[in-house]
């Protein structure tokens, strides 16, 4: 290998991509928590500093940033807060020596308080009206939320390339217990409805500010079920869960119908999530900056770790749904 793509974009090369957009920098830049893409604030003259977000190479086409771009411009238009791409000279994707990369405006924050049930109904009703504006069409270009992708070819990558050979064995009989398991789950969303979702609705893509919620983020926005949203914000022992998923639920219902038929399905998507994680980091491996912030992956203690957690997913597949109080 010749070396990751990104190593070519030093901070003289994030400066003049800038400035290539006739925006005149004071050559401040400060590079920010991100590692799917590269992502840093850069001090513009007289002006607020601006966020540059420059896309990892070959994982998007065009075609699927822009129609990422379009869903958060259409919910700023609906008067939903989150940060869309700005505009210039009409284009909001732009092209500096190789590297596709977006400007927006710098938003600042904090991230919500989970055990605030205030919050959680707040995070309900932002997000109803969110999927409220993503259930009127689909996405055409980008991805599904599915199975084969998300479990099968993660699994099989993982077990080819990561898992230490003393547990392969291990993580292949898992894997095998836990695939019937997850089938049954996702059959249970069917025939739910499909809509647009925000996709990666964890706390750190939720900026608080004024005691509203920011959205950020939308990378990984994608066709699927509207729980897939809701899920990431639950927290805590069965009951605990049970009073949080109440209160988001309240809020949605102020703007849109809770998928109450998904419920079922929270733990399979957790699944999902797990393994799909783990091969995404080992994807990205071969990036420079994955084995920096990441350093405890592919450690003996995490595949060890990790089998469990995927051990107790089987059970947590096997119990009672969550239920709304």
């Amino acid at each position: 290998m010749t070396g990751h793509a990104y190593e070519k974009l030093t901070p003289d090369a994030v400066i003049n991509a800038v400035e290539s957009l006739d925006l005149l920098s004071d050559a401040r830049i400060i590079a920010l928590n991100s590692y799917e893409n590269r992502v840093y604030q850069v001090g513009i003259d007289d002006a607020t500093p601006i966020i540059a977000k420059f896309y990892r190479p070959e994982r998007w086409s065009n075609e699927q940033i822009l129609e990422e771009h379009a869903f958060t411009m259409e919910l700023q238009a609906a008067e939903i807060a989150c940060v869309p791409p700005m505009q210039i000279d009409g284009k909001t994707l732009h092209d500096y020596e190789g590297f596709r990369f977006s400007i927006f405006e710098r938003r600042g924050g904090h991230a919500p308080e989970l055990d605030n049930l205030d919050d959680l109904y707040n995070l309900g009703s932002f997000i109803g009206r969110i999927h409220q504006v993503g259930k009127k069409r689909t996405f055409s270009h980008r991805i599904q939320l599915n199975l084969e992708q998300w479990v099968q070819h993660n699994s099989e990558y993982l077990l080819q390339h990561f898992v230490p050979s003393e547990l392969r064995t291990v993580y292949q009989s898992i894997i095998r217990d836990l695939l019937p398991l997850i089938q049954e789950g996702w059959q249970s969303l069917n025939p739910q409805p499909v809509i647009r979702l925000h996709g990666d609705c964890h706390p750190g893509n939720i900026l608080y500010r004024d005691e509203i919620a920011h959205f950020v983020d939308f990378d990984d926005c994608i066709n699927g079920p509207a729980i897939q949203d809701l899920w990431m914000l639950l927290s805590g022992d069965y009951s605990q869960r049970c009073l949080q998923l109440a209160e988001i639920a309240e809020g949605y219902n102020e703007f849109n119908d809770f998928p109450i038929q998904q419920i079922s399905a929270i733990e399979t998507l957790r699944t999902m999530r797990l393994i799909h994680y783990a091969g995404w980091l080992a994807k990205r491996w071969d990036d420079p900056a994955f084995p920096m912030h990441f350093p405890w992956f592919n450690q003996p203690r995490y595949w060890s770790d990790h089998i469990l957690e995927l051990r107790e997913q089987i059970n947590a597949l096997q119990s009672e749904p969550l239920k709304l109080f």
